[in-house]
């Protein structure tokens, strides 16, 4: 696999590669990151300010702190590595990807230090890519569960918290929603086909300037680098440029 070879500046300061496991973890915790109550209502206001291909894209990025976090202890690395890769295609063209079903039998555990953990996250984004599909207005909190369990997870949550910080203000003024206004309910349809794509550069990499095309061309060379043979979420193949 040629994407994510290498982990971003941001989370190799924040000790989160290799560390020792010493969070804490039990079933009030989990119930806490899975359903977050209403002590989180400036977060939420925050992310309700940026669009929703921005939104993917903060979904991938934080999927990553927790594949980065998780790499060397659990067998999941690949199915957290091909969801990443899943998100990122989806910004393009959601019909380049399959819906990010997760668990839904519910057999796999969720008990365990790492394995809780993970099933939170991947429920997390399975409910954000649910609600991407439906173009609902609601997906932006949604993202609030998984912003909360990366930073459980992190070692230096005071790196984390510089680090979506400045992210969540670069995303509000560059990537803005476009219908603040909107009545936040189930029936309303979001539109976000008109909104600009966004890469994980934007994300990681302080040396990448963001415009639009520079956008396109590091999305479109991390799309031609995932292997639809061995990812099952993703339709696209390499020959394909699927960026005009």
């Amino acid at each position: 696999m040629k994407n994510l070879t290498k982990p971003p500046k941001a989370i190799k300061k924040s000790h989160s590669i290799g560390h020792a496991i010493d969070y804490k973890w039990n079933d009030k915790i989990l119930s806490t990151l899975l359903d977050p109550n209403g002590e989180n209502d400036q977060l939420d206001k925050t992310l309700n300010k940026i669009g929703h291909k921005a939104s993917l894209g903060l979904t991938a990025s934080l999927l990553e702190w927790v594949y980065w976090r998780f790499k060397e202890y659990d067998k999941m690395s690949d199915e957290i590595h091909h969801r990443i890769e899943a998100l990122w295609s989806s910004i393009e063209n959601p019909k380049n990807t399959k819906p990010l079903d997760f668990d839904t039998d519910l057999s796999f555990p969720v008990s365990g230090f790492i394995d809780g953990p993970i099933w939170v996250a991947l429920m997390n984004v399975r409910m954000i890519d649910v609600l991407s599909r439906k173009g609902s207005s609601l997906i932006q909190s949604e993202v609030i569960g998984l912003v909360l369990t990366v930073r459980h997870l992190t070692p230096e949550k005071k790196k984390f918290d510089k680090w979506l910080k400045k992210t969540l203000s670069k995303l509000a003024n560059q990537f803005p929603n476009q219908d603040e206004q909107i009545e936040y309910s189930e029936d309303v349809i979001y539109d976000a086909s008109s909104e600009p794509v966004i890469c994980r550069e934007f994300f990681f990499s302080r040396s990448f300037k963001y415009n639009p095309d520079s956008a396109k061309k590091a999305l479109n060379n991390f799309i031609s680098n995932i292997d639809a043979t061995k990812n099952s979420f993703c339709n696209v193949k390499k020959s394909v440029n699927v960026l005009k």
